[in-house]
């Protein structure tokens, strides 16, 4: 099912952004994950390979998913909110997003993933509709979602790469426990 859901995307023109890309970037990991990653929107990296998370952001993920013992290819989905690169890789607009909606809520329905992963706060945005939470404050909490899934954002790791310090409570140091915590609620 989702191949097909992949094919299909290949003559997208829901939005604009269909124009400039090089490679629908669909998924990356485990359709029989309990974890499910939603991303931003794929970078200059993604848009070549056609895979999400595989720039210098992808590469500080894989760490971090390593340290809290979750695998990449065995115990995780990973897709984005809107699947082509916006131009000068900025933000996508509402517009996009809501263009792509639909085939990310077909990817959740196939994968049925036990925990969202939200990283960042354009994904959390794309499903806790409260304006007044924002990424810090979100970060590390759990929200319930529909068919029992639960929702989890994160830290996107390309905030992280600006952010060194692994002391404790450092955003670098909340995202592994946030990681760890997710590793442990999936397996429930």
């Amino acid at each position: 099912m989702l191949q097909k859901l992949k094919e299909s995307l290949n003559n997208c023109t829901n939005c604009s952004l269909y124009k400039e890309r090089n490679n629908v970037v669909f998924s990356d990991g485990s359709e029989n994950a309990k974890i499910m990653l939603i991303g931003e929107a794929p970078g200059a990296d993604e848009d070549k390979s056609g895979i999400p998370f595989v720039g210098r952001a992808g590469k500080l993920l894989n760490e971090f998913l390593e340290k809290a013992g979750i695998e990449r290819k065995k115990d995780i989905y990973i897709a984005n909110t809107v699947k082509c690169r916006p131009p000068k890789n900025r933000k996508p607009l509402p517009c996009e997003k809501i263009a792509c909606e639909g085939n990310l809520q077909k990817q959740i329905d196939i994968v049925k993933p036990k925990v969202i992963i939200l990283c960042g706060s354009c994904a959390m945005e794309s499903f806790i509709k409260d304006k007044k939470i924002t990424i810090t404050k979100a970060r590390g909490q759990v929200f319930e979602y529909k068919d029992g899934i639960k929702l989890v954002p994160v830290f996107h790791p390309s905030y992280l790469l600006r952010k060194h310090s692994l002391e404790p409570n450092s955003p670098r140091d909340l995202t592994l426990k946030d990681l760890k915590m997710i590793k442990e609620i999936s397996v429930v």
